[in-house]
Order: structure tokens, then C-alpha cells, then sequence
């Protein structure tokens, strides 16, 4: 260990940009047995690792980058899971530049140790050799019953199933996954890699209700009243949008309508309309990275552009330095400091492209605090067969939460208390519905906490 002197940080890489454009195909190799070990041998094994702390499943990286350089590949394979539902998952597309890497006591001069990559081999290497995660089978009469089976709700079903708890998980969907499945696309996530984990939790005893909608489909009272404890995991589906003249107009989307028509097709699911880029100019509004997202599935459905508007400039941008620049790799165009005034029609009412105008970025004296100021007289047209909003998520409104007691705040998302329980006894919620727009590991931090909670609950 420790050899961070004389090795330097790797990264993962990317295939080359003409092959991996072509398809949906995970855009990267994985590191192999000499590339993992290679580099797990950097850490310096901190007393007090901030790697670890920084991580919101606070995961036992250290251990698992000792045992993975040791080629204790079993034992890393358990440590990995031990604290993490899916570490294969988040291994993929955690932002490990702002959590785990980012807090990396080798980050500031000699580069952070390559946790995800590391943590991605450490399950591939296990699953070809046979292992998989373990579970007791049901062992109690206790039943729990989860709305959702993206990040949170999968994660809540891990812990539950572990302690012995029958679990069942309604989605409204046809397959599951929420947004691993419907927004991250399959070049950063593979879908095979979601359904196989999904796979072990079904042998592990989950029950798994698709296409059922909680509400529609199904009543809330009768879930509820046939468990021992529910979890909210419904995630937030809405969109922000810009708030300008001719938004609703058709050839505008939102980032998160975009994906999931983009997925189902892959998926083969029906879908009411089937967008076609091929050869078409698309322009993103947003800097996030839902917005490269957007570029990336353009640039492999065929589209003749890519453009990025963002209203800051590139330093700025919310998203990932990484996946800017793969973005940028594979063709997609910038333009920053510019903001939307309205979307331009044509006479059948469609969206044709963008009034734009400058802008410039102010910060007051005294508070220091930033706002972005629009430049007079700097407008200018844009043309756009596709506009796309990525401007971020809100909470959608969902009925059957108030008509049970369920109460939701200002902002639209659900009111816990410290157990991650609603205002409905026995009913609790975590994730993006509960705390706002946030990271699969998050979500995942959320519903390992809820079901803490309700086997304390429950079994104790």
C-alpha cells in the first residue's frame, strides 16, 4: 500500500469516440485484476478517512482497497456490500469527484485514489466467479410494502430482505429500476446490470408488482393495510421549466421526458411519440449532468448537432468535469453566459428555435452573493428541430398522499421526522420525494435508513 509516489492516479478508459457513439453501449472498459490492484495499492490507509465519512453510505473504502490489493477478493466483495445496496451500480455513476475521491487525502497534488473504478471491479470480478449477494430468506411474518423501485426503494428492499422481512415493491413502470433504469442512460449504466440485481433480490423473496400505479392502479389504503409498514419511494418526476413564452409548444421536451422516450424505445416498450433526431439540430438548455446526458443520447440517435446553452459560464456548470468533457469528446457544441427569452414557432405553431440574450454575472459588494443580469440590446436567434429543458427536477403531485393523511411541505416533498417517518403512522419516505433532486447514492443513504428504522420498529 501506499504506493502513490511512484504510481499515478488512472482512469478508467473511455472506447474510442467513433465506436462508442454508435450505440448505447457502456462507454468505457472496466479495470482489470492488474489495473485494480495497481492502484488500490495507493491509498495511504488513513486513521480517520475522510473518503469514508464523505460517502453518504459511508462504505468501508479503505478495507475493501486493502483486501482488493491483497487479492482478497471474496472478503472485498463482502465489505463492499456489507454497507452499500448496489455498490456495482453506484460504482458507475456516483460523482466520486465530489464524494468519496473528492475528499481523498492524496486529492490535493498527487491525484485521488480510483475509488469507483476500483469499486466496480471489486463486484464484476465476484459475480464471474460465482458470488452474489446473501440474503436469509424470509424468516419473520413481517411484511413491508415499497412504492418505487428506483435507488431508494431497491435499497430499502435490500436491508429489509437481509433482516428477514417479506417485502413487496409496486412500480408503475414495466420494468424496474425508476431512474436507473428510465434516466441514466445506458452508456454510463447498463440495464443489465440494474435487472440482475433485481434478479437476486426476487430470489431473495421480493415481490415485484409492475405496472402498477400507486393511486391508479392500485389504492394506497389497500397497500397499507396489507403490511406491517410501507416506504414512499417515488422519486421527483417533474420538471423546472423556463418560463417563457411558447414552452408547452411541440419540439420542446424536458430533460427527464427526453430519457425515458429515449429508453423505452431501447427497451422496445410501446411509446406515444416516437422523436426522431436523425439529422435534426438539437440544443439543450442547462449545464448539469442531465444536460450532457441529453447531448449524448442525441449524438447516438443521429442527430446533426448537439448544442449546450448554459447561462453561467463553463466554470460554473453544476455537472461533472468528467462528463463535459466526454461530451465534448463526442461532438457535442457550448455556448455560455446566454439565457432563453421565449422558444420561436412556426406558422403551425412548432417550435423552430430560441431568442437568446446575453448575460453577465454580478456579484454584490457586500454580500458577495451572485446574480446573473441579462445585457441589453445582445439578443440573437438560435435555430432548434428539438429544444430540451435541463433545468432540474420538482416534486410531481400525487393525490393519494394527501387523501391518506400523508403530508407534504411547501416545496411538494414529503414531511418525515427524524426516523424518516410521514405524518401516516407506520408509513415512512426517503429519496428525491422526501429530500428534493439528489444522487442515487443519496437516495440509496435513504432508504438503507428507513429500513433501519422499520426493522427497529417492527423486530425490536
Amino acid at each position: 500500500m501506499q504506493n502513490f509516489i511512484n504510481i499515478e492516479r488512472v482512469e478508467l478508459r473511455q472506447k474510442k469516440v467513433s465506436e462508442r457513439v454508435k450505440d448505447f453501449k457502456q462507454s468505457y472498459e472496466l479495470f482489470n485484476k492488474e489495473d485494480a490492484t495497481t492502484q488500490a495499492s495507493r491509498c495511504i490507509q488513513c486513521g480517520d478517512p475522510f473518503c469514508h465519512d464523505r460517502c453518504p453510505l459511508h462504505n468501508y473504502i479503505p478495507f475493501w482497497l486493502r483486501a482488493t490489493y491483497f487479492v482478497k477478493e471474496e472478503l472485498a466483495f463482502n465489505l463492499s456490500n456489507e454497507s452499500n445496496p448496489f455498490p456495482e451500480i453506484t460504482g458507475r455513476v456516483c460523482p466520486q469527484d465530489r464524494l468519496c475521491e473528492g475528499s481523498c487525502s492524496l486529492n490535493d497534488g498527487h491525484g485521488a485514489v480510483t475509488i469507483g473504478a476500483i469499486e466496480t471491479y471489486i463486484s464484476e470480478q465476484a459475480f464471474k466467479k460465482g458470488l452474489k449477494p446473501k440474503f436469509p430468506g424470509i424468516t419473520t411474518d413481517k411484511k413491508v410494502a415499497i412504492i418505487g423501485s428506483g435507488p431508494a426503494g431497491l435499497s430499502a428492499a435490500t436491508f429489509l430482505l437481509r433482516a428477514g422481512i417479506k417485502v413487496s415493491i409496486y412500480e408503475k413502470e414495466l420494468k424496474p429500476g425508476g431512474l436507473l433504469t428510465y434516466a441514466i442512460p445506458g452508456f454510463k449504466l447498463d440495464k443489465d446490470v440494474v435487472f440482475r440485481r433485481v434478479n437476486w433480490l426476487k430470489e431473495a423473496g421480493l415481490e415485484l408488482h409492475l405496472g402498477k400505479e400507486v393511486g391508479k392502479d392500485i389504492d394506497f389504503d389497500e397497500i397499507i393495510n396489507s403490511h406491517d409498514a410501507s416506504f414512499i419511494a417515488i422519486g421527483q418526476e417533474g420538471s423546472r421549466r423556463p418560463n417563457i413564452t411558447n414552452e408547452n409548444a411541440p419540439r420542446v421536451m424536458m430533460a427527464i421526458d427526453f430519457l425515458r422516450l429515449s429508453q423505452k424505445k431501447l427497451l422496445g416498450e410501446e411509446v406515444e411519440d416516437s422523436t426522431h433526431l436523425k439529422d435534426k439540430n438539437i440544443v439543450v438548455i442547462g449545464g448539469g449532468d442531465t444536460a450532457m446526458d441529453c447531448l449524448r443520447v442525441a449524438i447516438r440517435e443521429g442527430a446533426k448537432s448537439a448544442k449546450c446553452i448554459y447561462r453561467r459560464d463553463k466554470s460554473s456548470m453544476p455537472g461533472s468535469n468528467k462528463d463535459f468533457k466526454i461530451a465534448l469528446e463526442e461532438g457535442a457544441k457550448f455556448s455560455f453566459n446566454a439565457a432563453p427569452k421565449e422558444i420561436l414557432v412556426n406558422s403551425d405553431g412548432e417550435a423552430i428555435g430560441l431568442n437568446m440574450q446575453k448575460t453577465i454575472i454580478e456579484k454584490d459588494p457586500k454580500s458577495l452573493k451572485e446574480s446573473i443580469k441579462m445585457v441589453k440590446g445582445s439578443e440573437f436567434k438560435v435555430d432548434a428541430d428539438l429544444i430540451i429543458f435541463a433545468l432540474g427536477f420538482i416534486s410531481k403531485k400525487s393525490n393519494f398522499l394527501a387523501e391518506n393523511g400523508v403530508e407534504i411541505d411547501k416545496f411538494g416533498h414529503i414531511v418525515v421526522n427524524e426516523n424518516l417517518e410521514t405524518t401516516k403512522p407506520s408509513v415512512y419516505a426517503g429519496g428525491d420525494c422526501q429530500r428534493g433532486s439528489d444522487l442515487v447514492v443519496t437516495a440509496a443513504a435513504d432508504g438503507k435508513r428507513a429500513a433501519q428504522n422499520i426493522i427497529k420498529s417492527l423486530l425490536l
